[in-house]
């Protein structure tokens, strides 16, 4: 124990929850700021509340989403996957990518910073490109809305058809 681990009391257990939680906020700062649309999906999936005409983190999740603010804070996004990946099963690390996935979409584009960190949360899950990209492809389905605004957009044309292949 070194002499300055006694101000680390507000460390806990590693859980799939928290690792969610934590996750998100690694992703929406990998670019340095935090964007509407990411406080917005962030706000999606850990459930929102309205207090006093602004919205904010619903009652249930404000303490998680404060203690994983405190945490990565203070921890590395390497340090962060060397304690959570033991702790989450395949689903878990399913669903923590598809989220992250959108999250990093949310705002348009995926930027590069955010590219590298998806990059490494993949490698140290264990989860290849392949195995994921049909996930990927329907999450940037999703976050393509400029094919209700570009009419001209190579999707609209008539004799295109959305697919998903499965065959890999």
């Amino acid at each position: 124990m070194g002499l300055f681990d006694m101000f680390k009391g507000d460390s806990e257990e590693m859980t799939p929850h928290f690792a969610f939680a934590a996750s998100l906020l690694y992703m929406m700062g990998a670019d340095g700021e935090f964007d509407n649309e990411e406080i917005g999906h962030l706000l999606s999936v850990l459930g929102g509340a309205k207090e006093g005409g602004s919205i904010g983190v619903g009652a249930n999740n404000k303490a998680l989403l404060d203690r994983a603010l405190k945490y990565t804070r203070k921890n590395t996004i390497d340090a962060f996957l060397a304690e959570s990946a033991p702790v989450l099963t395949d689903a878990q690390k399913m669903c923590l990518l598809v989220n992250l996935i959108d999250s990093s979409l949310s705002d348009g584009q995926a930027e590069a910073e955010e590219q590298v960190m998806f990059g490494k949360v993949m490698q140290a899950f264990g989860i290849t490109e392949e195995r994921f990209k049909p996930f990927f492809e329907v999450i940037v389905l999703k976050n393509d809305r400029s094919v209700f605004t570009n009419q001209a957009h190579p999707k609209n044309a008539a004799d295109y058809q959305v697919k998903l292949d499965l065959t890999k």
